[in-house]
């Protein structure tokens, strides 16, 4: 998600501004790109603070670090990269204004039948550690916007999707191969990586402190089961399912998102063709399955 935002980012502010992208770049393609597209890359390690006191102090930042899988075996880190390293951007960059990714996975599931989502507003009621992290960050960067009045927002996304990766892309996959769909997540939120990196960047403005916080996700809560038959019509496959919907699931309510940016430029079905053909073409994929159907928080 993040080198797509940095292009739309560019191709927004022409050649009026410095934009820089920051991560390990363990994958040298994604640096090569992003320097195609004008945008000044910086490899290092965000634990690191001695890196970090070398970073630019750019006046507008978006902070997208996170881990999620692989958080069961190794917790140590996961909690080091979603609540130490908040603190550590946050001390460098007290000057900025910043947009911080945090995810729907902060709130408890949902009745599917009586909820259109958890707001904003609701309780949080994070299930499992990897969730309770998410927490943790949402936490320390709100006490450092408090404390050093830091402009912020919270990004509380829940799922983006694009061609190549995400739960669409799972439950497509599923259908292509033959395998049995799983509904032990029997409902989603999804929303076009485009028009979620759209609304995080439009966040900016908003920022304040206490941090502004928006869920962002599309208005459409989606049956697993009905994406799935949609996608065996599209590919010409028999569809199987394993397991039962359960009467809640991970659910979001971007009313407000709405009533801000208006609703998403694509929509679920417009996803569900355009991922269909691309599957269908044999065009490639991210092998990064996002495990949306995990329940109990263990990634």
């Amino acid at each position: 998600m993040g080198p797509s935002l940095c292009h739309m980012a560019r191709r927004a502010a022409g050649g009026s501004r410095r934009i820089v992208a920051v991560s390990r770049f363990t994958d040298s393609r994604v640096a090569a790109r992003l320097l195609d597209w004008n945008i000044e890359v910086i490899r290092g390690d965000l634990l690191d603070r001695q890196f970090v006191a070398r970073l630019p102090r750019c006046p507008l930042v978006v902070y997208m670090t996170g881990t999620k899988f692989g958080s069961t075996a190794a917790p140590e880190r996961t909690w080091a990269m979603n609540t130490l390293l908040p603190a550590i951007v946050c001390e460098h960059f007290r000057a900025s204004r910043i947009v911080a990714f945090s995810t729907g996975n902060v709130y408890p599931l949902v009745p599917v039948t009586t909820s259109r989502g958890c707001t904003e507003a609701d309780p949080l009621g994070p299930v499992g550690e990897y969730a309770m992290t998410c927490l943790g960050r949402e936490r320390i960067v709100s006490y450092f916007s408090h404390e050093w009045q830091i402009p912020m927002s919270l990004v509380r996304l829940n799922y983006a999707v694009e061609l190549r990766y995400g739960v669409l892309v799972d439950i497509a996959r599923q259908v292509w191969q033959r395998q049995a769909v799983s509904l032990a997540m029997g409902y989603a939120n999804v929303i076009w990586q485009a028009d979620a990196n759209a609304q995080a960047l439009a966040t900016f403005p908003l920022a304040a402190s206490p941090p502004f916080i928006l869920n962002v996700t599309g208005p459409e809560t989606i049956r697993v089961r009905d994406v799935a038959l949609r996608f065996g019509e599209l590919m010409q496959r028999d569809v199987s399912f394993t397991g039962e919907e359960l009467p809640t699931a991970l659910l979001n309510n971007a009313s407000l998102a709405q009533q801000l940016f208006g609703p998403p430029r694509v929509s679920p079905s417009q996803l569900i063709e355009w991922i269909a053909g691309w599957i269908r073409a044999g065009q490639p994929l991210w092998e990064k399955p996002t495990h949306f159907e995990v329940r109990d928080g263990r990634f």
